[in-house]
């Protein structure tokens, strides 16, 4: 799966965690499946707009806000990656 699929995962799994919200919980006040809930968080499906804007307005925010989360996430990747190359240097 892409890069982009599994960091907006991630991003789903720690808002949802942050707000102290089981996968269930979160799935419920998305009006989506647990499960499918479980296999965005883990990267391995991709989700229609629709389900991104489902997702945001469960977790409080809006689509721009949850992609920018996305964004920070990503941004921190680039950052602790190059630090590693440099340390195997």
């Amino acid at each position: 799966m892409s890069t982009l699929v599994a960091v907006f995962g991630t991003a789903v799994r720690q808002l949802r965690e942050a707000r102290g919200w089981s996968q269930e919980q979160l799935s419920e006040h998305a009006n989506l499946n647990r499960s499918y809930v479980g296999e965005i968080e883990r990267g391995q499906v991709i989700v229609s707009i629709v389900t991104v804007d489902k997702l945001a307005r469960a977790l409080g925010m809006n689509v721009a806000a949850l992609l920018d989360h996305c964004e920070q996430i990503e941004r921190l990747r680039r950052v602790q990656s190059i630090k590693l190359a440099a340390i195997a240097c």
